[in-house]
């Protein structure tokens, strides 16, 4: 039996080259855990770090029984690390964060009073920590998505999100998918709902994001989202007997 399939919520961390913010992680996390307004864990997808950040999980998963991992073979992104998490899901609730901590664990007690009614609740940074030209890059690419995609989502960057996991496992995957996960949402019909969230400025670790991966390769990426919304197949069970 899948672990996670014992609890309400599961949070994906996906990990790349993050041992300096690993004991930051696990205090705030197993904190959070603490006082989760559902039954949750977490669930780091080591996404073929090349320093300790493996070795750090497997410890950090050791004492916490709440902690489980997975990890990848090799680096393939951050699309990829996030679909093995879903992959690896079995709880109600599948949530996202990133390892940087610039958004805050407790904050998921925000979304998840409107989990039940919409099936991905996400953040809105507020008062973002970044650097002005960080922000200016997020400003355009988040401008070109909408236009090209109408989710009408405001920050789809926002590393905070909680899905129903029977739809996060239904979304078409490829690089850079993470981008429009609420567009992919609303393909299945799913309602998508924004609550604003505390920003932080990262305190350990390196970014791993740059012009081109934070506004060229986005543009791309709509390109992409927009091919694949024209051949999307979307489809609901009426009746069954493989389960009964």
């Amino acid at each position: 039996m899948n672990k996670t399939s014992g609890y309400k919520f599961t949070i994906i961390v996906p990990i790349y080259n993050e041992e300096d913010n690993m004991e930051a992680l696990e205090a705030r996390l197993s904190s959070y855990l603490k006082e989760a307004s559902v039954p949750a864990c977490v669930l780091f997808v080591n996404d073929g770090s090349k320093d300790r950040s493996l070795e750090r999980i497997v410890e950090v998963c050791s004492r916490n029984p709440h902690f489980f991992y997975c990890s990848l073979a090799e680096n393939a992104g951050l699309s990829a690390a996030i679909k093995a998490g879903i992959d690896q899901t079995w709880s109600d609730y599948t949530g996202y964060i990133d390892a940087d901590l610039q958004t805050a664990p407790e904050d998921f007690n925000l979304l998840l009073p409107y989990a039940a009614d919409y099936e991905l609740v996400m953040g809105i940074r507020a008062n973002r920590k970044d650097s002005f030209f960080k922000n200016l890059q997020s400003k355009i690419a988040n401008g070109f998505r909408r236009m090209m995609t109408n989710d009408g989502v405001t920050d789809t960057g926002c590393p905070l999100k909680i899905m129903h996991t029977t739809y996060a496992k239904r979304v078409p995957f490829f690089t850079g998918m993470h981008r429009f996960l609420p567009a992919l949402i609303q393909l299945q019909h799913g309602r998508v709902k924004e609550v604003p969230v505390r920003h932080f400025p990262r305190v350990a670790g390196v970014s791993k994001y740059h012009l081109w991966n934070r506004l060229v390769s986005p543009f791309m990426d709509c390109f992409a989202y927009r091919w694949m919304k024209k051949r999307y197949i979307n489809y609901s069970i009426a009746d069954e007997n493989i389960t009964r």
